[in-house]
């Protein structure tokens, strides 16, 4: 991660990480602790939690999910953990195994829920039967279940494990349409209201590479892999275009993102639609909705009423589509 004649910023001792948006290198010990200190800094700005809060972790097995569970459990705060196995063949089978191996590990109360078992689909086969991306299937289901759980649950806060490089890459793509509905919605903080849990993203000023490496220093097993359902989807494409520019000009990542939040949130404020339209009930399930039907129920019953789809015969799709 680091050349090994370089010293850490802080205490001179040979460092393990650079971090040129920073400009500095650091030792283990300090790197944990400035990112203890950016997660601090960004709950404090925004207002995210309390050491009071219940708080509900969505936990995937991979690195960001796995280390903001790590940080806020080193932070003192109480916090529980939401698995959710989405039937995606052998990769949602080993991203299991590792949620509960950390929480196993710990001693921390790990919640699991089986789309298939319990709800009768996966998202291969939502994916066919909606003739949607698997991408769009994945985030209607696993929004639904993370909101039903921390409620159900009596869960104060729900959070997730999106970094500065999820939330860059998201503002990045709404900025190139100028959608306004998405842009005055992505915020750090989302409050309760109507039926929706409170949700936060605590790791909003750390990246994924310091994430990986906060996964390394504490010892903590993680999936590496990316979702095979996730090819070709925009959102990595963003991704990589901001890599390219960060490459250049070091720090423009997190400016971009953060002076947004500073700068251009607090004019949006109150221009989504979705914050301030009357929310009915779903018929089925009891969920806020602008229809009879959420969009979970919709997707449910139209997978439920599909064939089985193992995930290769999405994946191979995919791949003569593109």
């Amino acid at each position: 991660m680091v050349a090994s004649a370089s010293k850490c910023r802080v205490c001179k001792e040979p460092a393990i990480i650079d971090l040129p948006r920073h400009n500095a290198n650091f030792c283990a010990e300090h790197f944990l602790e400035l990112c203890r200190r950016q997660v601090v800094k960004a709950i404090e700005k925004f207002d995210m939690l309390s050491k009071d809060d219940n708080i509900l972790v969505a936990v995937s097995g991979g690195k960001d999910s796995l280390a903001v569970w790590d940080i806020l459990v080193d932070l003192g705060y109480q916090a529980d953990g939401l698995y959710i196995g989405l039937g995606i063949g052998d990769y949602s089978d080993v991203s299991g195994e590792y949620a509960k191996s950390f929480a196993s590990e710990r001693g921390l109360n790990l919640i699991t829920i089986d789309l298939r078992a319990e709800y009768g689909y996966d998202i291969p086969t939502a994916a066919k039967a909606t003739r949607r991306v698997p991408c769009s299937a994945c985030g209607t289901s696993k929004r639904h279940l993370f909101d039903k759980a921390a409620l159900d649950g009596g869960y104060t806060v729900l959070v997730t494990g999106h970094n500065l490089d999820d939330e860059a890459a998201v503002l990045f793509g709404n900025t190139l349409r100028w959608d306004v509905e998405y842009l005055s919605r992505q915020l750090p903080v989302l409050p309760a209201r109507n039926g929706f849990p409170k949700k936060v993203k605590p790791l909003i000023r750390l990246t994924e590479r310091e994430m990986a490496a906060w996964c390394i220093v504490r010892g903590i097993d993680y999936l590496v892999d990316e979702c095979p359902m996730a090819v070709g989807n925009k959102h990595l494409a963003y991704k990589a275009a901001l890599n390219a520019i960060e490459q250049q000009s070091s720090g423009a990542k997190a400016s971009f993102y953060l002076n947004f939040l500073d700068n251009m949130a607090p004019l949006l404020a109150g221009r989504s639609a979705a914050a301030t339209d009357e929310l009915g009930t779903c018929t089925s399930c009891g969920a806020p909705t602008t229809s009879d039907l959420c969009a979970f129920c919709r997707t449910a019953e139209k997978a439920r009423a599909h064939e089985p789809v193992p995930v290769e015969l999405v994946l191979s799709r995919g791949r003569r589509r593109r």
